[in-house]
């Protein structure tokens, strides 16, 4: 089988929800480790995203950033492997995809950088309160299975993604929803490659030259 797809990573970054999600699509990549003293920063990089950020994939000579867009990209890009609903039930998967990478992401981000939106101005910060922005966030997760009920789909990688690595870091709360979510989660075989496959990178990073 070809390789079609180049994933630009760093084992410790978001790389590793773009990562998951490769695994679960099941298709050949050639991967790129940037280091971010100067990989990330290179020019040649920065013709693939000016932002100078990780992930990124190429595929078939088409570049996508952002992990929400590459989960979303991917799933469509190789329906065989059955990550994305039919089109006309793709109600949840786009709200709870695109909410976990608005409200969530900066609900989070702000809370872990100690910033508090001023009482009264709710309205502005777009997802209101760090509370709120969880509470919502534990109604996408709270059934028996998935996002999407009982089919697994790029909307459980990368909300659960955010939980997993919140609940792991302490920037989202604990709570048995949540816990039990990322418990089905971590059964995944594909989440297991991907947490090998970066931990021998990151363990490798560490080794005393």
């Amino acid at each position: 089988m070809p390789i079609e797809i180049t994933f630009y990573t760093n084992p410790m970054s978001r790389g590793q929800i773009a990562r998951w999600m490769l695994e679960e699509v099941g298709q050949p990549y050639e991967m790129v480790v940037l280091d971010y003293e100067s990989g990330i920063k290179s020019a040649d990089y920065l013709a693939i995203n000016p932002m100078g950020k990780v992930p990124a994939i190429v595929h078939a000579g088409k570049t996508v950033t952002e992990c929400a867009a590459i989960c979303a990209y991917l799933a469509d890009a190789f329906p065989a492997a059955g990550l994305a609903p039919s089109t006309n039930s793709r109600a949840d998967y786009y709200r709870w995809l695109f909410f976990a990478a608005g409200p969530v992401e900066s609900a989070v981000t702000n809370k872990a950088l100690g910033f508090i939106v001023p009482e009264g101005r709710e309205r502005m910060a777009g997802y209101g309160t760090f509370d709120h922005a969880i509470d919502a966030l534990e109604r996408a997760v709270s059934g028996p299975a998935w996002i999407c009920g009982d089919q697994f789909t790029a909307a459980d990688v990368y909300v659960g993604s955010q939980i997993d690595w919140g609940l792991g870091f302490g920037t989202i709360p604990s709570r048995p929803t949540f816990e039990a979510y990322a418990a089905r989660l971590r059964e995944r075989p594909a989440y297991k490659r991907q947490k090998e496959l970066d931990g021998a990178l990151i363990a490798q990073m560490h080794k005393p030259s």
